[in-house]
């Protein structure tokens, strides 16, 4: 039984980076460059071309990596997946987000009420979710979200799992 006390791995401070396989690697780039404010931080070419590229936060807190599918190990499908989660500091930021979306011309989900608090989804040109997640709840003890047909039909106390 994990203990929800401890204080993890000492030095283990972050996620490194996430790494999406794409269908359009120039795209894709230019879409989570102007989505997220990322700057191009490296590229990958192999024999001649360019098949992989990384995008940091202007602070270095995150990078994402992006992969052309086509050399990809297999061909994962995500669309419609929430493969990445960011914790925004205010709910502020998710409106900033949204004003953003509108400047780019991409959807998003709109600003969803959840028992942990507001979430935003944007789906990137391959489908692929990024979801934004305004914690207002305490994340120190267990919350378990129950859905049918894709709704949320309420919340229960204990782990299923443990």
């Amino acid at each position: 039984m994990t203990d929800t006390k401890t204080a993890g791995i000492a030095g283990l401070d972050r996620i490194a980076q996430v790494k999406l396989p794409v269908t359009d690697l120039a795209r894709s780039v230019a879409w989570y460059r102007d989505l997220l404010d990322l700057r191009l931080w490296a590229e990958f070419r192999e024999d001649g071309v360019v098949r992989g590229a990384a995008l940091i936060d202007p602070l270095g807190r995150f990078n994402i990596a992006l992969r052309d599918r086509t050399v990809c190990a297999n061909s994962p499908d995500l669309r419609g997946f929430d493969v990445v989660a960011f914790l925004p500091g205010s709910r502020s930021v998710l409106a900033e987000l949204i004003d953003r979306c509108a400047r780019f011309g991409v959807a998003h989900s709109g600003i969803e009420e959840t028992p942990a608090g507001p979430r935003l989804d944007i789906a990137d040109p391959d489908g692929t979710v990024l979801r934004f997640y305004h914690f207002t709840d305490s994340t120190d003890g267990f919350l378990g979200l129950e859905s049918r047909d894709g709704q949320l039909v309420g919340t229960y106390p204990e782990p299923c799992l443990e």
